[in-house]
């Protein structure tokens, strides 16, 4: 249902491995959490520090796509001496499935969470088929008629 949009994924985890690195800046700086729930996928971003008035969500051609920034300034005279938060736009692509509902989708920013509500479509919900139990005696003959030209 949900798929991850990365072009250069393969790049960085080849990058990765050489380096050491555990994961992409991208991939850290907005890690994220999807799981189906009834007839809901839900996405969690942990977002701490970001104002909610620079967040964006959209969708366009079944990519949703989350933005984000946080800042931080340093005044004239500070002495830095750990700088290990990220800062600066974030931004984190997903592909939705055709069995989600990209009209109905909710979000809610709390305490540095962005939850996501998708619903799954009705057209890819799970549903019963019933099966008739009528003989073939029943069923009604078909005439037809031979064109003897």
């Amino acid at each position: 249902m949900l798929v991850m949009n990365s072009p250069f994924r393969d790049i960085d985890s080849l990058f990765d491995q050489f380096t050491g690195r555990s994961s992409s800046p991208a991939t850290t700086a907005m890690p994220m959490d999807a799981y189906r729930r009834d007839s809901d996928i839900w996405v969690h971003l942990d977002l701490p520090g970001v104002a909610a008035d620079s967040l964006d969500v959209s969708v366009e051609r079944n990519v949703l796509t989350v933005t984000g920034e946080r800042s931080w300034q340093r005044r004239e005279g500070d002495q830095t001496y750990l700088a290990e938060r990220r800062s600066g736009t974030f931004r984190r692509q997903v592909t939705l499935g055709d069995g989600l509902d990209a009209d109905a989708i909710e979000a809610d920013y709390t305490d540095g969470v962005l939850s996501l509500r998708i619903p799954v479509a009705e057209k890819a919900q799970p549903r019963k088929i019933s099966i008739g139990t009528g003989s073939p005696s029943t069923a009604p003959a078909i005439e037809t008629t031979a064109d003897a030209s």
